[in-house]
This record gives structure tokens, C-alpha cells and sequence, in this order.
């Protein structure tokens, strides 16, 4: 059994989103979150939660789309859209990407900002994006976690030894994308190795982006989660069945779940 920590099944077509979720089911992957990047799929994002039994769903706004926006998505629009279904279990996806030329930080903290808040409200965990934007983002969700704490993942970790062991230090979890199984990444393969417990370990596959190794160069889909957990079993010297059951054990602790 497997859990996709986070996916984007609404970048799918309608048409052929039934077909993706089959191929999960045959994978063994018996639920996935659907991480919310913008604001015009929120509707979307609850639809597709609401009709299937095996997907629940976040609602937040990507740091790159506040910017877009030209303005931060306001705590209350994050919480009336949250109330709408009880399958929307997170907030997020969010946080800071420094990627991209001509970056507006403001935009993209106050963004930040106002998920913390409504995280720290609502007890729903916090989904982080995190690239090129280390220091500023440990010292965000330091300093927020010392106001109220919350609940966090750091989705599709990329970043050092350092900024793994600061999320832990905070109780966050960590989660591991197909970026993972790819050769060249042999310094974030020691990091899950070495240094993140069993205990905060998440899988996800980001679909339809990033897929593993051997699907690499394919578009991306939650039933390839499984590679990631192989990969994972591998680092680990455990089966991947046990990654499998680690790992979906995490996320329904995290998200209180009784599935």
C-alpha cells in the first residue's frame, strides 16, 4: 500500500483523469492528495475530491501565482474555500521559489505568511514549496512556529543536510519525490539516507511533473509513487513494502486520518 503525499491530478484532463486514477489503484496506491497551486482551480480541486473516495485535497496558492496575481491570496478566501468540503485536509501548496528572474519577495512571503496563519487556525498541515529560498525559509517557519505551532511537510525536498535537519529540529515532515531515484542526485540521496527518520518520511510524485527513474522524460502520474519507494527502500535496507506501510502510516497520522 501506498499513499501519493502530492500530486496535481487537476493538470490532468477531465477525460483522462478516470484512466490515471485506475492506474494508481492497480499500482497499490489507495489514497493521494491533490495540491491546490492556484486560485482558479480551487473549485476543481474540491470537485475531484468530492468525487472520488481515494483523493483528498489542499487549497492553497503557489508562490509564483501570488506573484502572477500581483497580490497575496488573503487568509479568508483560503478558509471559506477550506470550509466548503471536509476532504480538504491541508493548506497549500505554498512557500517561497527565488527560481525565476525578476522575483517579488513581498508578494511571495506575505503569501506565505497568511497559509501560516491560516494553518496555525485551522491545525490543517501546511504544504511547503521550497526552492532557492533556504535562509528565508527557515527563518519564516522558525519564527511563525514560535508564535502558535503548526503542522508541516516540506514537499519534494531538494535542499541540503542543513536544511533537512532544521525542519526536523521543527517536527516537520519530509518528503520524497522522483528527483530521488535520478542519478545525478546522490547528495539528496544521502540526505534521505543519513539524515531523515523513517518516522517523518513522506513519498509523493508531483505529477505530472518530475517522474522517476526508469519513467523519466515521461509525463509523471501518482501510480509511479511506487519507484520512489523503491529508491527509498534501497537508502533505507528495507523493502519497499515497508516504505509502503511507513509511510502511509505517516500520512494518516499527520492528517489524523481512520482510513
Amino acid at each position: 500500500m501506498f499513499i501519493d503525499s502530492h500530486c496535481h491530478l487537476d493538470f490532468y484532463e477531465k477525460e483522462e483523469l478516470p484512466e490515471i486514477l485506475e492506474h494508481a489503484t492497480k499500482a497499490d496506491i489507495k489514497y493521494m492528495l491533490n495540491a491546490c497551486a492556484s486560485q482558479s482551480s480551487f473549485e476543481r480541486i474540491i470537485e475531484i475530491a468530492t468525487d472520488n473516495k481515494n483523493v483528498f485535497g489542499a487549497i492553497g496558492i503557489h508562490p509564483h501565482e501570488a506573484e502572477d496575481m500581483g497580490h497575496p491570496i488573503a487568509e479568508d478566501e483560503l478558509l471559506i474555500t477550506i470550509n466548503k468540503s471536509k476532504k480538504i485536509i491541508a493548506v497549500g501548496e505554498t512557500g517561497l521559489d527565488y527560481s525565476r528572474d525578476n522575483i517579488n519577495k513581498d508578494i511571495q512571503m506575505e503569501n506565505l505568511y497568511n497559509h501560516i496563519a491560516v494553518a496555525q487556525k485551522t491545525d490543517l498541515p501546511l504544504i511547503i514549496h521550497n526552492r532557492d529560498s533556504n535562509e528565508d525559509m527557515i527563518n519564516i517557519l522558525t519564527e511563525s512556529m514560535k508564535k502558535s505551532e503548526f503542522k508541516c511537510i516540506i514537499h519534494c525536498f531538494t535542499a541540503d543536510e542543513t536544511m533537512a535537519k532544521k525542519m526536523l529540529d521543527l517536527d516537520f515532515f519530509i518528503s520524497a519525490s522522483g528527483i530521488t531515484t535520478f542519478k545525478n542526485a546522490t547528495s539528496l540521496q544521502e540526505v534521505f539516507k543519513n539524515i531523515v527518520p523513517l518516522e517523518k518520511l513522506l513519498i509523493e510524485t508531483d505529477s505530472p511533473y518530475l517522474a522517476p527513474v526508469p519513467h523519466r522524460g515521461s509525463r509523471n502520474e501518482p501510480a509511479f509513487v511506487a519507484e520512489v519507494a523503491k529508491k527509498l527502500a534501497e537508502l533505507k535496507n528495507i523493502s519497499a513494502e515497508e516504505i509502503g506501510n511507513i509511510t502511509s502510516n505517516n500520512f494518516k497520522t499527520l492528517f489524523d486520518l481512520d482510513i
